[in-house]
């Protein structure tokens, strides 16, 4: 799922983002300042609003907090970025941006017009990752937790004043915002821990392990189904195996990306009676918290691993 090289999202880009750098060049020039409103909170912008959601819940009213991929029907790696996406990050103090090549766009858009004090967290350095690696972070507990904590640093910088305010929803955050989606992963790990599952792209290979859960579909399938790339054939009788055979118990796929083999391969799961979860890359619906949608998330796969093995 790496955003601009995948072949999703190739398709028309090249053509629109030199356009838009010229756009946004021309709309806020090339030595912007960055400032505050006149209640002095800082101003974020997240590419995405998995992140950006955490990032709100920690600024609380210090800070304003904007994502800019917020529709759970849109498939963010095909993404297009608009003239008002590059006037909001322009604006903004804090940036964060996932990188690992999912969202190269955004750097892009920041590149054509810097601004002098501008902080940018980039998730992928925050790990010392680099495209190729597995983008989607926030379905990592630890990962989820590590950038909650380097928001919250920004946002102390950015605005020392109020830092024990900040520390104090980091906090909450952890212990209190986060703890039924802790629960939920504990509690799956300990009932189904070693039960091997399926799935449709690599958002899911992040997630399985602090789970418990045996992750049978080869990591080149997900992997390319992830990036819009050609599947091997191997790959795909290896993954149809698994279902038919029932040596999986429960078959997990995006539903912001439902190719026709995807598609194809939940058929096979159903007609085999191997139970079907959902999982999103971005929040859904796009008003919940990241907490909200893990939960529900998490709640229906532990329903499924419950109705395939009885537990």
């Amino acid at each position: 799922m790496f955003g601009w090289f995948g072949a999703r999202a190739r398709r028309g880009a090249p053509v629109l983002l030199p356009l838009l750098l010229a756009l946004v060049i021309a709309a806020c020039g090339t030595s912007a300042q960055a400032g505050t409103n006149g209640s002095g909170s800082i101003r974020v912008v997240a590419a995405e609003n998995f992140w950006g959601s955490i990032a709100s819940q920690l600024a609380g009213s210090d800070a304003s907090v904007q994502s800019i991929i917020t529709n759970p029907a849109e498939d963010p790696h095909s993404y297009e970025p608009s003239a008002a996406d590059a006037r909001t990050l322009a604006t903004a103090q804090l940036v964060i941006v996932n990188g690992i090549g999912y969202d190269p766009w955004a750097p892009k858009l920041l590149a054509a017009n810097p601004v002098s004090g501008r902080t940018v967290l980039a998730v992928g350095e925050l790990f010392g990752l680099k495209e190729g690696d597995n983008p989607h972070r926030w379905y990592d507990p630890a990962d989820v937790e590590a950038v909650a904590t380097a928001i919250t640093g920004d946002l102390k910088k950015l605005d020392p004043k109020d830092a024990a305010s900040f520390e104090h929803r980091l906090t909450v955050f952890e212990s209190t915002d986060l703890a039924r989606y802790h629960s939920l992963i504990a509690q799956i790990r300990q009932r189904y821990a070693g039960v091997p599952v399926g799935a449709s792209e690599s958002i899911f290979a992040l997630q399985a392990p602090s789970l418990g859960l045996r992750l049978l579909t080869p990591y080149s399938f997900m992997k390319a189904i992830s990036e819009g790339t050609e599947v091997t054939a191997q790959d795909t009788l290896t993954t149809q195996q698994q279902i038919t055979a029932h040596q999986i118990k429960v078959w997990v796929y995006n539903s912001q990306n439902a190719t026709p083999e995807i598609q194809r391969l939940n058929a096979i799961a159903r007609a085999a009676h191997i139970p079907i979860t959902t999982i999103t890359e971005t929040l859904a619906p796009s008003g919940a918290t990241f907490e909200q949608w893990q939960v529900a998330q998490l709640t229906a796969l532990a329903h499924a691993l419950h109705t395939a093995t009885g537990r």
